[in-house]
């Protein structure tokens, strides 16, 4: 059975057109005690069959713990985008709801190559000298 309706994979299918270079899904998951691990391993994958510019790895977080620390990734289930580097994009937990469209919006912009910043923007952060840990925690609600 699919996660998305088919109504909604043809508008995902339509935004994802729009990617212009290749972007990796990885996803860290267990097949045990995990909440919503299959769930966003379900989810991801069916995101990745709608574009050929898509890539989708899984890892299982015990026994690929040397790939999990090597992506700094603590938790599960996540999901790390990667473009032609690691940007640092991580979702914990499913993007579903609110939270898919987020990730649409991170998957083209690593493909893009393109935040969207606007220029002034872009100067502040230019002038940002140490590295930043940004965490934006959503729920459901």
């Amino acid at each position: 059975m699919s996660f998305m309706q088919d109504k909604d994979r043809e508008r995902v299918r339509e935004r994802l057109s729009e990617l212009r270079h290749a972007v990796t899904l990885v996803n860290f998951t267990q097949d045990v005690e995990c909440m919503f691990c299959q769930e966003t391993r379900q989810l991801v994958g069916e995101v990745a069959e709608l574009s050929d510019k898509l890539r989708f790895e899984v890892y299982d977080f015990q026994a690929d713990r040397d790939k999990a620390v090597e992506m700094g990734v603590d938790k599960i289930p996540a999901t790390v985008i990667l473009g032609e580097k690691d940007h640092g994009i991580r979702y914990y937990g499913i993007p579903s709801g609110y939270e898919f469209a987020g990730f649409l919006d991170d998957i083209l912009m690593v493909s893009n190559r393109d935040s969207g910043l606007n220029p002034a923007s872009r100067e502040l952060l230019a002038e940002v000298s140490k590295p930043i840990h940004l965490e934006v925690f959503a729920t459901p609600t």
